[in-house]
């Protein structure tokens, strides 16, 4: 039987704040898929969304605090030494070219995964990487239209399969439904309610010392 291949999966996002929402997805999805490798790669300037509170710099070490001491995940900063919008095909050709062909596993939420039409080459992404997309267990609503031609002769339900091609499918993923949100955690900041118990205590001690989000608090 062929051997699979080194596996990386790739989260990125602004993390403006990285908090347990964007981590306990991503850990089950290495579980799943085996993953040799899970990077997080924060965004420099995210296209869809307006320019985080924090600067990349910031959040980048954010996200060194929240997967300290994980062995199986890494911080990629390559997009925070890019010019212009951070786009997410352009990072998976760069990868590509730099890695060969190993299986590279883009993992997304569900809610991004909807509106992956709107992004920059979108089609492309599949030539370059899978996609995992996390979902809620028994919920998943209609695809737009190009969407789901797309997805019609991609999707697998192996997730050990992703292991042994380096790109072009689709696996829909169930994971433990965690209800946190960046905006919330920055909303709670601003007024002084505690955040504890949100995201990883390395960050929060961080954000609550420098101020970042506002109001600081103990």
């Amino acid at each position: 039987m062929r051997q699979p291949l080194r596996t990386i999966g790739l989260l990125g996002g602004t993390f403006d704040p990285i908090h347990y929402g964007h981590l306990r997805p991503a850990e089950e999805v290495r579980e799943a898929v085996q993953l040799s490798e899970l990077r997080l790669i924060p965004a420099r300037i995210p296209p869809h969304r307006a320019r985080p509170r924090v600067g990349p710099e910031q959040r980048a070490e954010l996200v060194r605090r929240a997967v300290a001491g994980n062995p199986s995940a890494c911080v990629d900063e390559r997009e925070l030494h890019r010019d212009g919008p951070s786009y997410t095909v352009d990072t998976l050709a760069e990868l590509r070219a730099e890695l060969g062909g190993v299986s590279l596993c883009l993992i997304l939420g569900y809610d991004t995964f909807l509106g992956l039409p709107g992004w920059s080459r979108w089609r492309l992404l599949f030539e370059r990487a899978h996609v995992v997309v996390t979902e809620r267990p028994g919920v998943r609503g209609a695809l737009p239209e190009a969407l789901a031609e797309e997805v019609a002769d991609r999707v697998t339900e192996e997730p050990a399969g992703l292991r042994h091609s380096p790109a072009g499918r689709i696996l829909f993923q169930a994971v433990t439904p965690v209800d946190i949100s960046a905006t919330g955690i920055r909303r709670f900041l601003a007024v002084g309610r505690s955040v504890r118990y949100l995201l990883p205590e390395a960050v929060r001690q961080r954000v609550v010392e420098a101020g970042w989000y506002g109001y600081p608090q103990l």
